[in-house]
């Protein structure tokens, strides 16, 4: 063993069957057994470790191994992977999209950003307490076989949205320079994303801990200008049934973009020590969501507001979606400088991904014996070269196509926070209800069934209440303009899945007894 900062990347060697043996009575397996064996799985793990890469895949983390103390990095985590243009992207939304005013888009903004980060900073106290990951905690909700239902959608959401992210980075690459291709422009960022990721966790904290701050600032400049241009415009609140559908529908955008980070919240808490604050680390990662959600999102909104009274911001809009209004905003004050600006903005995209990407191959992980036999960072390339496959051709031939099917599967998020905090606080009653020893164990997790027959009640409380491009449920189409809806699809959802689950999860443990 080295020092204590080193040992955050070490990990275990569940692997192979015959290395089963090094998991102990608690269910952890120790970093010194990682490498032991002569087996193909020992050999890479070995070579991984020559140039520090995390090699601890799904495998919980001895107490002893939780060593990474800086409740600061917690906070930044998130702080960097949403000061990103796409949560600026999401604010304006709420202009060019649903058309609402000012006051009550930057009113939905806070609240419901508030209600939707909840969920993320709660799931954050797990990692330091139980030392799993999240996909490996939902073991305890879903059961050892139904959680692979719940991994295929962090699967599609992992890679979907990072496809669709280096889409918007690649645009506005190209944007500054006609000469970058789209592919270009999406190799970039990907080739970025998957070498921050594959070195794992410390160096995933260590990216986010600085990436936020040229965001910021070049954010801040973009804040400036656009106030000293003038063009900002108090759009006025709407009233009524139309007025209501749209707050709604933007609504359910913000709390998707928000709530999105729920399924992957404890992987980046598991190496700190297991007697940290609790409230501590709620607080770090509230506050690391809170303000560059709300601060991007408001810029988006107010920059927005532009589109409707000067044409050059809505040409710039139309032609090339958000990266066309921030070109509007720098590129006539700031020449070249403000290209610069879009660049890193467009290379910000890095930190929105590497949290997916990270957090993709615990997913696949969790599928199987033998997805867990591949080593964490073998994934992590698999997945990227997936991802890319996805966005190259998606560039130019069905980039709205994807961003509409990811919009639609987001309402699983509501049904797997429903059933999830059903369990926690209605059955396991708290932190002590986890039997940590049993979490690789599938004749002692709970069976699934409850939890897959609430999954399929929330599938049906979404349909009937989403507001989506491709379909409108017959409960949200009696919301709002007709033809439009209004967007209810994430409350039925969570409200469908958590009263059936507690009611389902009743009957199966009296019948099951775990």
């Amino acid at each position: 063993m080295g020092h204590a900062d080193d040992d955050i990347e070490t990990g275990s060697p569940v692997g192979m069957e015959k290395h089963r043996p090094f998991e102990d009575a608690t269910g952890d397996v120790s970093g010194e057994s990682f490498e032991v064996g002569d087996t193909w799985y020992a050999r890479t793990q070995r070579l991984a470790g020559r140039f520090k890469i995390e090699q601890r895949g799904i495998e919980r983390v001895p107490e002893n191994e939780r060593t990474d103390n800086s409740l600061m990095k917690v906070g930044t985590m998130w702080l960097s992977a949403n000061m990103v243009v796409s949560s600026l992207a999401i604010g304006a939304l709420a202009v060019t999209v649903f058309h609402l005013g000012f006051v009550d888009s930057l009113l939905t903004i806070l609240f419901i950003n508030i209600l939707a980060i909840t969920p993320v900073c709660f799931f954050s106290t797990f990692g330091p307490r139980l030392g799993l990951r999240q996909m490996v905690l939902s073991r305890f909700y879903f059961g050892f076989h139904g959680v692979k239902i719940i991994a295929i959608f962090n699967i599609l959401a992992g890679v979907g949205w990072s496809s669709v992210n280096a889409i918007v980075g690649a645009q506005l690459l190209n944007a500054v320079n006609n000469n970058v291709p789209g592919y270009a422009g999406i190799i970039i960022i990907a080739a970025a994303t998957f070498f921050v990721t594959l070195f794992g966790y410390k160096v995933v904290h260590a990216y986010e801990y600085w990436s936020w701050i040229p965001c910021f600032i070049i954010f801040l400049i973009v804040l400036g200008e656009f106030a000293h241009s003038g063009k900002f415009s108090n759009l006025p609140m709407g009233v009524g049934q139309s007025e209501a559908g749209s707050i709604l529908s933007f609504a359910a955008s913000v709390f998707g973009s928000g709530t999105g980070w729920t399924s992957l919240a404890a992987d980046y808490t598991v190496y700190q020590p297991a007697k940290s604050s609790r409230v501590k680390v709620f607080a770090w990662t509230f506050a690391g969501l809170i303000f560059p959600l709300c601060f991007a999102q408001i810029l988006g909104l107010a920059v927005a507001t532009a589109t409707v009274d000067t044409p050059e911001y809505l040409a710039g809009y139309k032609e090339s979606g958000v990266g066309g209004l921030l070109a509007a905003v720098l590129f006539p004050p700031l020449g070249r400088f403000g290209q610069f600006c879009l660049v890193v903005l467009a290379l910000s995209i890095v930190a929105n991904n590497c949290p997916n990407i990270y957090s993709l191959t615990f997913s696949l992980q969790v599928m199987g014996r033998w997805t867990q036999n591949i080593p964490r960072f073998i994934w992590t390339f698999i997945g990227t070269l997936v991802y890319c496959a996805i966005a190259i051709p998606g560039y130019s031939h069905f980039e709205s196509v994807l961003e509409n099917f990811m919009l639609l599967i987001g309402y699983w998020l509501a049904i797997y926070e429903g059933i999830a905090l059903g369990e926690h606080f209605f059955f396991k009653k708290g932190y002590l209800g986890y039997h940590l020893e049993i979490y690789n164990q599938p004749s002692r997790l709970p069976p699934g069934i409850a939890a897959i027959i609430a999954f399929c009640f929330g599938v049906f409380g979404a349909v009937m209440g989403m507001a989506q491009v491709w379909f409108i449920g017959p409960i949200g189409q009696h919301i709002g303009t007709p033809g439009y809806g209004g967007d209810i699809g994430f409350e039925l959802a969570f409200a469908f899945s958590l009263i059936s689950y507690i009611g389902l999860r009743t009957l199966e443990v009296k019948h099951f007894g775990r």
